[in-house]
């Protein structure tokens, strides 16, 4: 809604945020690595309600944005159990490694519509959030990149019909 299309090489582009975002399909089939470290800008819950009309356009839109995420967690998930299984030949799929990076609560006190805010000194302040989040994540995931995902896919992104009992989790 903000952006125009760019025209590159004869081909116009738009943003592909509420339809494939984040694109991990090109990481999973087009590069060697199985590890793909995800930089989550969203909140996928939040700790309170939505009670004005922008508060919830603001929800609306994360629900939106994450919407292309939880499909394709939800697919790697898939494929990662059919491998650990023995279902899929390991010479022709390969388990894909997560690992998450976010904001948390210092995102979530932000409003959606910030993402398109062109402020100096909010996005001075979201880089050093980014810089922090990253060293911090770094310094306790680092040696398990390239050795065991870092996130559990059935407790941060699948709905709670997949994952049992609560007293299961």
């Amino acid at each position: 809604m903000l952006f125009r299309a760019v025209e590159i090489e004869g081909q116009h582009y738009w943003d592909g945020g509420f339809s494939g975002n984040p694109a991990l399909h090109p990481l999973i089939y087009q590069c060697k690595s199985s590890d793909i470290v995800l930089v989550q800008i969203n909140p996928i819950e939040r700790s309170t309600l939505p009670d004005t009309g922008a508060e919830i356009m603001d929800r609306i839109n994360e629900l939106t944005f994450n919407a292309s995420l939880l499909g394709q967690m939800r697919s790697i998930d898939f494929v990662n159990r059919l491998i650990d299984k023995g279902h899929l030949p390991p010479e022709r799929y390969r388990t894909v490694r997560l690992h998450r990076i976010d904001g948390g609560e210092a995102l979530e006190a932000l409003p959606a519509s910030s993402k398109s805010s062109a402020d100096g000194a909010l996005i001075d302040k979201l880089f050093e959030l980014g810089r922090l989040c990253a060293t911090k994540w770094l310094k306790k995931n680092f040696d398990e990149v390239g050795v065991k995902t870092t996130i559990n896919i059935s407790k941060d992104y699948l709905d709670d019909m997949r994952l049992g009992h609560p007293a299961d989790r």
